[in-house]
Formats: C-alpha cells, sequence, structure tokens
C-alpha cells in the first residue's frame, strides 16, 4: 500500500511545482529558426498570446507578417496581408488598442524620395493559423517633404500613430492625424526632435508612459509625457549585428531586442526605471525592483505549496504506519 500512495504523492508534490505553459512571460532569449526570416526588421509584442512576438521581413519580401513563439522560435502562424497592394519596403511593426496591428511599410532606402509610404492595419487572429487577414491601407506624407523612416509606434491608450525618422544626424518625432483615414492622405507633422541616433526601431511601454528608439549600436529612453518627450537616459543594448528592432514586454518590464539576419537572435535587456540620469545603463531600479519582489513573491507562494503537500504526505504516512 506504501508505494502507490508514494507515487499519488510525488504526482501531487510534481503538479505544485510544474509551472503551465501559459504562464510563460515571453522575456527570455530566443532565436528565430524560420527560414523565410532573413532580415527581420520590426518586433511587436502580443497581448492577447504570451510569449508570441509579430515580425515582417525588410524591403519587398511580400504582404507577410509571422508570428513567432520564444519558447521554441519557431513560427506558429504566417499571415498574409489582402488589401494592400505590394508593399514596397516594411520597417516596423506596433500593437494598438483593440489588438490592432499596425505595419509600417515606410522605409525609403532613395534617401526620401517618394512622395507618399503607407501604413496598414489589420486586426490580431484570436487563432494562431496561417490565414489571410485583409488589411486598412492608409497613405502617408510628411507635412515638411519625404523622408526615410524605420520607427513606427501606436499609443496604447489613445490609437494615435507616430513616426520618427531615420538620420544619422538625429530625426524627429513625426504625429499623425487623431484618427488614419483610408480615403485621401494623412499628414504626419513633427512633434518633437530625437537626436544623437540613426533611428532603426521604436516602441511605447504597455502603459504609453515611456518611449524607447534604437539606433544599430545603442538606444535611448524618453518620458512620453503626452508627445511632448522628454530624454530621461541612454540604454546600452546588446551586439546582435545590425540592430534592427526592439519591443517591450507584454508586461513592460524588459525590452527585447533583435536584428536583422539569418537564425537571428532577440535579447532581454531590464526596461529603464526612474531617474533622470543620462546613464549607459540598460536597466532601471523600478523595472529591477518590481521584477525582483514579484520573482520573489513567486518563490514564497511555490515554497508553500510545496511544504503544504509535503506535509500531507507526512501525516499520511504516519497515520497508515500506526494502523500497521
Amino acid at each position: 500500500m506504501r508505494r502507490p500512495f508514494a507515487l499519488l504523492a510525488a504526482a501531487l508534490l510534481t503538479g505544485a511545482l510544474a509551472v503551465p505553459a501559459s504562464a510563460a512571460d515571453g522575456d527570455e532569449k530566443f532565436t528565430i529558426k524560420d527560414p523565410r526570416i532573413t532580415e527581420s526588421s520590426g518586433l511587436a509584442a502580443s497581448r492577447q498570446h504570451p510569449g508570441i512576438y509579430w515580425t515582417h521581413n525588410d524591403s519587398d519580401d511580400g504582404a507577410y507578417l509571422y508570428a513567432v513563439d520564444s519558447a521554441t522560435g519557431e513560427t506558429v502562424a504566417t499571415i498574409t496581408m489582402s488589401g494592400v497592394g505590394s508593399p514596397r519596403d516594411v520597417e516596423a511593426i506596433s500593437i494598438g488598442p483593440d489588438n490592432q496591428i499596425y505595419v509600417g511599410d515606410i522605409g525609403d532606402n532613395l534617401g526620401g524620395t517618394w512622395p507618399y509610404v503607407w501604413i496598414y492595419r489589420l486586426p490580431e487572429p484570436k487563432n494562431l493559423r496561417n490565414q489571410t487577414i485583409k488589411a486598412t491601407q492608409y497613405v502617408v506624407k510628411y507635412s515638411d517633404g519625404a523622408r526615410d523612416a524605420e520607427s513606427l509606434v501606436v499609443h496604447p491608450k489613445t490609437g494615435r500613430v507616430y513616426i520618427v525618422d531615420k538620420n544619422e544626424k538625429g530625426g524627429h518625432l513625426f504625429e499623425g492625424p487623431a484618427e488614419l483615414s483610408p480615403s485621401g492622405s494623412n499628414v504626419f507633422r513633427p512633434v518633437a526632435a530625437v537626436p544623437d541616433l540613426e533611428a532603426t526601431d521604436a516602441t511605447l511601454s504597455p502603459d504609453g508612459e515611456h518611449l524607447v528608439v534604437r539606433s544599430y549600436f545603442g538606444a535611448i529612453a524618453y518620458d512620453w509625457n503626452g508627445g511632448k518627450i522628454k530624454r530621461k537616459q541612454r540604454l546600452g543594448v546588446p551586439f546582435l549585428g545590425q540592430g534592427e528592432s526592439v519591443t517591450y514586454t507584454a508586461d513592460g518590464k524588459k525590452l527585447m531586442y533583435g536584428a536583422e539576419g539569418a537564425d537571428s537572435p532577440v535579447e532581454p535587456q531590464d526596461a529603464p526605471g526612474g531617474g533622470d540620469s543620462d546613464s549607459s545603463s540598460g536597466s532601471g531600479s523600478s523595472a529591477s525592483s518590481d521584477s525582483g519582489r514579484d520573482g520573489l513573491t513567486g518563490n514564497l507562494k511555490t515554497g508553500a505549496i510545496a511544504a503544504g503537500v509535503l506535509l500531507v504526505v507526512v501525516l499520511a504516512v504516519r497515520g497508515m504506519r500506526r494502523r500497521g
């Protein structure tokens, strides 16, 4: 009788200590393994599919988006956008309110000569499988003339779209209309300078309070401040090759940095915390303390459950011995 009981106890203990797959935070290093993805140029953390990151190839790969599972690095869904014609130079991806995906066909490798660029919007699918989804296409122009850009963010609360242009001498944050119109042109106007780096991607925190703009070899964090951004600190970024992408994790605690190339790595850094110093550190005090506190709480809970199971097992075994 003791052996079956021991097996049952082991099963109970294993169940108490096991972490369900759905609890994955998607904040660990991973490698994009899909051989079709050789120029990952944008990255966006899904909010309705934990651990999933959306990406796409640079330039004219086609109207495709890829959902990559950070637990395995494998593509779990390929989306083909319909209703958008032939993309020209897709450079950025962001997720706005109501799980709407925004794709920035905003690159201009000719140095800012195209009279207009495009943004595509489509609903993030509830079921991750290969499928075709109709997207809405928006024509974008800049108030002060054409330019190259690789960074697009959507405010998670207002849904307003912003672009940071790419210039080796530093660029600007451009604000779009309060609501994009599928008919006519949507004029983006400069609202703040983004100096000291050549922007290759940008990301807004899930609460809409912080902006991070990255370049090939560095990044700068800003307080959003209602769009009137205030520089906060310089961030160190992992060297991954041609650094092209960055996104906040869904919980806002980390930044995930990506690069172009086959089997490209994606690596986390702590999201910036409080303070006004122009530090080269990639970790912030508030993010670190929150993460540590959550981790401690989780460990205590797990330990308490395990201790409770062990106590039940010990008492039961003693009872069986007395009866024997």
